[in-house]
């Protein structure tokens, strides 16, 4: 048999087209292969192609599938700014970017996109639901409906086919529970078997909870391990993992009871109480079950109630509403049950940083997770995901996960590379992360961890693990904060300036930068390396804003802060 090497296929879409080089691509193989080229059919040629297209000159510069002229920067992109602030650098935008800066900025996945993407998703029309920024609560999905407006009408909510008529009055953002759909050409084939997602998660054994903190701490926080093996999940280190948790059956229960309905009630095919259980935000009251309520009570309760739909607050007590305290401030209402179901938000995943390596085992999984509980007023609350995975979940029970992959956190590719990791409190959970992987791979890069809590006696998390890497010397530096120990506070980034000169040193020397823990860390953190650099690295603080932004566009300082 003569083999002969395939011509290249001609180009039948001109350079002057208005597609960008991936869609001219393919473009010309569609219609490569609508010409039948193989068979000896005469394909147009470039010329007559173009003649065929409309003469729009040279495609315009764009990102994406936007032609809106905007230049692409995002000032905003600051989780510690706040709205007012991020709404203002954004005035003259494009309504998109505007979008944009409505987001929490943790580009944190929640939500199954990154900040940028949900909005561009939510200007495209291909995403309706306007609550599923969790960072950004209801405070985003406001600026997110007054932004809509300019669109003409707000996304319709979603109805049940036997929807009472109260809720069909009930205008406000969308909170459709059902995933988005998969685009047509995105849908995978028939046989093929989709990977786990957010929208898809798959599910997952629970193995074992350990305590990290020892007697005398004033914290909750649990080692958790998690089994994959047949959940067909994969991960890296620096991702994080979507739990699916369920709310509190006491909490589930009050509920039902405050709105007086039975708890066997058909919701479509399932009851009440397992919709409110495994399907529905119980937190933040949204500005919709205001509304709801305001369309069911009267004179001054309904006042109020509108009022609190608007994000006013009458009685100085809206950020303490939950669900169930939103109720017991209408006592005596009894909303229809759908209607009622359909004002809450969904419930949604709840992220924690991976706090393993799979090349030690790519079968399981480990986290680090405070678990949230207070008292507020005369309840008891409970974080939901936290203490579902801290109490509630017994051991071989499975439920529902995902892997959201890192965005901007990932280890240096090269395995020499030296790295410099911040992470106070569950902040260390992806450096350990870190050093597992790097250990497996015998990486030669220098390690230095920075970590701190309240008292080094009962709140070194995995004391053994990294004082034991320390003394081998793989954990190069490591460097303890404890805030409750003397009578100063000492916190990471006091650590940071007294060994000011020596990081300066391994910043010169190529290092990476990691930063993970909470926004206002994040900030005290920022702001301290800004002034090694500067005393340092002999720059003026100008310049050393200018050198940490180099260090953030080159992907030698990335943060994971929340």
């Amino acid at each position: 048999m003569t083999h002969t090497t395939p011509l290249p296929l001609p180009a039948l879409i001109p350079d002057t087209a208005p597609f960008s080089p991936e869609q001219r691509s393919w473009l010309n193989g569609f219609l490569a292969g609508l010409l039948s080229l193989e068979s000896g059919v005469n394909p147009l040629t470039a010329a007559e192609t173009a003649a065929l297209l409309p003469q729009v000159g040279p495609a315009p510069k764009s990102r994406g599938p936007f032609n809106d002229g905007d230049d692409g920067a995002t000032p905003w992109h600051d989780p510690a700014m706040p709205l007012v602030e991020r709404m203002g650098l954004s005035e003259s935008r494009p309504l998109r970017r505007r979008m944009m800066a409505a987001m929490g900025q943790q580009d944190c996945g929640q939500c199954g996109y990154n900040c940028e993407d949900y909005a561009n998703a939510i200007f495209l029309k291909s995403e309706e639901r306007l609550n599923l920024c969790v960072p950004g609560g209801k405070e985003t999905a406001r600026m997110l409906k007054t932004l809509y407006a300019e669109f003409g009408a707000i996304p319709a909510t979603a109805k049940s086919a036997n929807a009472p008529a109260a809720s069909v009055l009930v205008s406000a953002p969308a909170i459709a529970k059902d995933p988005a759909p998969i685009p047509a050409q995105a849908k995978p084939a028939a046989t093929a078997v989709a990977a786990p997602s957010r929208n898809h998660p798959a599910e997952v054994g629970f193995l074992s909870r350990t305590r990290l903190n020892k007697a005398g701490s004033s914290k909750e926080t649990w080692h958790i391990e998690l089994d994959l093996a047949d959940s067909a999940i994969t991960y890296s280190v620096g991702d994080s993992l979507g739990i699916v948790p369920t709310n509190h059956p006491a909490l589930v229960d009050a509920v039902i009871a405050a709105i007086g309905a039975p708890p066997d009630f058909p919701i479509a095919d399932r009851s009440l109480r397992e919709v409110l259980r495994d399907d529905s935000s119980l937190g933040v009251a949204p500005d919709m079950l205001f509304e709801l309520i305001s369309y069911i009570t009267g004179g001054e309760r309904r006042h109020k109630a509108k009022e609190l739909a608007r994000g006013a607050d009458p009685d100085g007590d809206a950020a303490t509403l939950d669900v169930l305290a939103a109720l017991e401030k209408f006592p005596g209402i009894r909303p229809d049950p759908e209607a009622f179901i359909e004002s809450l938000d969904p419930l949604q995943p709840r992220l924690y940083s991976i706090a393993c390596s799979p090349k030690i085992d790519s079968r399981r999984v480990a986290l680090t997770v405070d678990a949230v509980r207070y008292t507020l007023g005369d309840r008891r609350r409970f974080g939901v995901a936290s203490t579902f995975l801290a109490e509630r979940v017994a051991p071989g029970a499975k439920f529902k996960a995902h892997v959201q992959k890192a965005q901007n956190f990932t280890l240096a590719r090269d395995p020499s590379v030296p790295i410099v990791m911040i992470g106070p409190g569950t902040g260390i959970a992806p450096f350990r992360a870190f050093l597992h992987e790097r250990m497996a791979a015998k990486a030669p890069g220098r390690n230095w961890l920075f970590f701190g809590h309240q008292r080094r006696d009962c709140d070194f998390f995995y004391e053994d693990e990294v004082t034991g890497m320390n003394s081998t010397g793989f954990l190069t530096r490591l460097s303890l904060a404890w805030s409750r120990d003397g009578v100063r506070k000492v916190y990471v980034q006091d650590r940071m300036r007294e060994a000011g000169r020596d990081l300066w040193s391994w910043i010169a020397e190529g290092a990476h930068i990691y930063i993970c823990g909470a926004i206002a860390m994040g900030k005290d953190v920022e702001r301290a390396l800004l002034d090694i650099i500067a005393e340092h690295g002999g720059r003026s603080l100008e310049q050393s804003g200018v050198f940490l932004a180099e260090l953030k566009k080159s992907g030698r300082y990335q943060t994971d802060v929340y």
